[in-house]
């Protein structure tokens, strides 16, 4: 009998059962996968999630494999060009992006050694239930050996396509398709650091240095050009950063060597889900997903993770009703996370509303808030500080943006 059973062991999954093994929890976790193994991701971690990694005493072991830092961001959304880095969050003054198959391991291996119970190769087919309350998880070991355990809670961190959340019937209680997709993967050759750039005809292209000296390389268009995108991508990536930005579209044909196969993604659609119930919830991409193009994914998995572990904390101690608890840490993330949620649907469609136009046009044109852009990127300043209609118009006077431009509010 354990105290939680996690199921899902990647950037929500390991960091939660991390936490409550920590607070003396038994804590039982099981992945389909073994580790390291490698996932579609971003790859990119904010100072405020590399700042949950610093407190859990995980970020040297990060730094420790090779993965470079990063202090200089480059944006851009056609002609608008925003340069820079934010202030120091917690004495970080870079940010990374390791491979999953490095940081992921970090995690699981943390969990391990603050006496979680890790299986790997464990596929769940099912959960237990007694009473109208979830109860524990059956599922098969890579060998086929049927398995059961119980736990008076079961978090599902297992992805968009979380069996916890569709065994439970958990429904999308707010949600929008997603836009685009993507086609990313890694080059050596090339030292570009980190640049995320939107071009004319609604496509984008984005890198950054990770580990083993390559470079990630990405491409995104719109869903429908999908099919016709993957006919042949090596040709679509050079035609994509050609567009934009010649001079690096020159330098991937001349001195890039794609190093790995490409990774395909088609966005999942945005989504909150309910993600507590009797005896169960989700945390991560099972109960809350948005469109990668901002790069929140990691940072929002480790944050809600630890938010998570402490309201399951204050159920389990009996300080508090489980129920309520949980209900709680639901309200709590959709609070916190709703201003990243609605600056990602606004701006993944890879194109700029004429609000979002005005806001970081303006934004670019004044120094002290470009700075401001970088701590709202960072996670260091708060949207509605920045988004804050005052603090805009104060802004549209100081660069002189034309009246009919002067947008307050993204209505």
């Amino acid at each position: 009998m354990y105290d939680v059973i996690v199921v899902g062991a990647r950037v929500a999954g390991s960091p939660l059962a991390m936490l409550l093994a920590r607070k003396g929890y038994r804590v039982l976790a099981v992945d389909r996968a073994t580790f390291p193994s490698d996932t579609v991701s971003t790859h990119y971690i904010h100072q405020a999630g590399l700042s949950r990694l610093k407190d859990w005493g995980l970020l040297d072991k990060v730094i420790a494999t090779g993965c470079p830092p990063i202090r200089h961001l480059n944006f851009s959304y056609t002609d608008i060009a925003l340069d820079g880095f934010a202030d120091p969050i917690d004495g970080i003054d870079a940010v990374y992006c390791p491979r999953r198959t490095v940081l992921d391991k970090i995690l699981i291996d943390a969990a391990a050694a603050a006496g979680v119970e890790v299986i790997e190769r464990f596929k769940v087919t099912d959960l237990v239930e007694h009473d109208g309350r979830v109860v524990g998880i059956r599922g098969t070991e890579g060998d086929g050996t049927a398995l059961e355990f119980r736990a008076p809670i079961v978090i599902g961190a297992d992805g968009a396509n979380s069996i916890v959340a569709s065994k439970v019937g958990a429904d999308t209680y707010r949600g929008a398709p997603g836009g685009c997709f993507v086609y990313y993967s890694y080059y050596s050759g090339i030292d570009w650091g980190m640049h995320h750039r939107t071009g004319f005809g609604r496509q984008q292209f984005a890198s950054w240095p990770t580990n083993d000296g390559l470079s990630l390389v990405a491409v995104m268009r719109p869903r429908d050009q999908f099919r016709d995108f993957r006919a042949d991508p090596d040709a679509g990536v050079n035609e994509i950063v050609d567009a934009i930005d010649p001079k690096y579209g020159e330098d991937l044909r001349n001195n890039g060597t794609r190093e790995e196969q490409f990774r395909p993604m088609l966005y999942p659609d945005n989504y909150y889900r309910q993600s507590f119930g009797p005896g169960w919830a989700l945390v991560g991409d099972a109960g809350y997903h948005k469109d990668p193009f901002t790069g929140w994914g990691i940072t929002d998995a480790f944050k809600y993770a630890e938010l998570l572990s402490e309201r399951i904390d204050d159920g389990l101690s009996g300080r508090r009703p489980m129920d309520e608890t949980l209900a709680d840490y639901q309200r709590t993330r959709d609070e916190q996370s709703a201003g990243t949620y609605e600056l990602t649907l606004s701006i993944s469609e890879l194109t700029l509303t004429p609000y979002y136009d005005s806001v970081f046009r303006a934004a670019a044109k004044s120094p002290a808030y470009t700075k401001k852009f970088f701590g709202l990127i960072a996670g260091g300043i708060p949207g509605e500080e920045f988004f804050a209609p005052q603090n805009l118009a104060d802004l549209y006077a100081e660069v002189d943006l034309p009246e009919s431009d002067r947008h307050l509010t993204p209505a």
